[in-house]
């Protein structure tokens, strides 16, 4: 294993970023448990090295694996041996991948000012914070930049603030916590023009604006979200290393001392879902909780994902519902239907534990523990045409459906302070 993994460091030193030519993505539809059972065993073999994006939880839930070229007949004979059906999604991960690189490519020196910026393109992660500070620059009156913590790799965790001065309640906003999940730090950063753009125009924005704070932290993983840039497109956790283990990252939605340990979290560190020594282990973690602890008036807090297309609320670690989900999952409805009033995108809704699978050191299960009532967690686009490769036309339209849920999330916790 430790061969492989020097010949494999060895390789992108010389040639840059790991490939995916020939790898596909499956859609398997598992009919019973049984064939779950089988497709748990089968997530186990490390040798087939696959990445499964939705993973095999329940019968009713798709499942969907990336499968290396090298692994595919394996995989597929094994389906077709025990009479679990699939269909291939994305035929050459790699296609997709190089298409991304061209058009990043086409928006690639930084512009001056934000109105020149290319909203309607992925972005490095230099280019993500000239963008920040630009902004601030231009708003100085309206936004500020704070940073909360260091990554473990020494990179800055930066926050934006939209503040109109006074001591203000908060609500806080959350993109790329998973690196590989792109639309969402793409998202966050449309997000952060539109707010300077509403301000002073749009009186719903400019309501909230003089009653409380948002906070924005677009790029809540950097190290990851480097990682994915030059080295790893589909790399998902955090890059702290593991002692004991050649495996190197904790999933960062799976660190927070809310259920640590449980159901739908796991102890291997190369598992994708690992959960860290400990709460609280990952500083990108760590970061946020002092902040919402030294804040200690945080009203809202969303945490944005990608893909399947679903707004949750807590929990996800327990089965024992929220004290508030009735408002929760009327707030969620109504978000939704925003949602989806622009391009008729269809969305779920409801408790995660219900909605998706149970899921323990989640995040915002531990801000919803810590008192704040309007704690959700979205899914962008898509639903798995393309998962967490969406194209960058995408981008945009994606964050205006989104940016009219989280408005109707904002207004209900204005109007309804506790």
């Amino acid at each position: 294993m430790w061969g492989l993994l020097v010949l494999t460091a060895l390789f992108l030193s010389v040639f840059g970023k790991e490939t995916f030519e020939g790898h596909q993505v499956l859609r398997i539809t598992a009919n019973n448990e049984a064939q779950i059972t089988l497709l748990k065993e089968l997530s186990e073999q490390a040798h087939l090295r696959l990445d499964f994006w939705m993973e095999p939880i329940r019968e009713s839930l798709p499942i969907d694996v990336r499968v290396p070229f090298n692994s595919l007949q394996t995989v597929k004979d094994f389906l077709a041996q025990n009479h679990i059906e699939y269909r291939v999604m994305i035929e050459d991960v790699q296609n997709l991948l190089d298409e991304e690189e061209r058009q990043m490519l086409k928006s690639r020196p930084t512009p001056r000012t934000t109105d020149d910026f290319v909203f309607s393109s992925y972005h490095d992660l230099n280019t993500i914070y000239a963008f920040m500070d630009t902004l601030v620059a231009e708003n100085s009156n309206l936004v500020s930049k704070i940073v909360i913590g260091q990554s473990y790799e020494g990179r800055p965790l930066n926050v934006l603030r939209f503040s109109t001065g006074a001591n203000h309640p908060g609500m806080w906003i959350d993109t790329g916590i998973h690196s590989r999940e792109w639309v969402t730090q793409a998202s966050g950063i449309w997000f952060a023009k539109k707010i300077v753009t509403d301000y002073g125009r749009k009186p719903s924005l400019t309501n909230i604006l003089n009653n409380y704070d948002i906070y924005l932290e677009i790029v809540t993983n950097p190290d990851g979200y480097q990682y994915t840039q030059t080295i790893n497109r589909m790399w998902r956790k955090t890059r702290k290393p593991n002692p004991g283990s050649d495996c190197v990252g904790v999933d960062p939605n799976r660190n927070w001392d809310a259920g640590f340990g449980g159901t739908g979290s796991s102890n291997n560190p190369c598992s994708e879902t690992y959960h860290g020594p400990s709460a609280e282990s990952e500083p990108e973690v760590k970061a946020i909780v002092d902040f919402v602890k030294s804040h200690g008036n945080l009203k809202a807090f969303v945490s944005i994902h990608s893909y399947s297309q679903m707004l949750l609320y807590p929990y996800g670690y327990t089965h024992t519902p929220a004290k508030d989900q009735a408002e929760l999952h009327v707030l969620a409805r109504k978000a939704i239907t925003k949602l989806q009033s622009l391009y008729e995108t269809q969305y779920k809704y409801g408790s995660i534990v219900t909605t998706i699978y149970q899921a323990s050191g989640g995040t915002i299960d531990w801000t919803y523990d810590q008192g704040i009532k309007y704690s959700y967690t979205f899914e962008l686009r898509d639903t798995g045409r393309f998962g967490f490769l969406l194209p960058a036309n995408q981008i945009v339209p994606t964050a205006k459906e989104t940016w009219l849920a989280l408005m109707a999330i904002m207004k209900h916790t204005k109007n309804n302070p506790y």
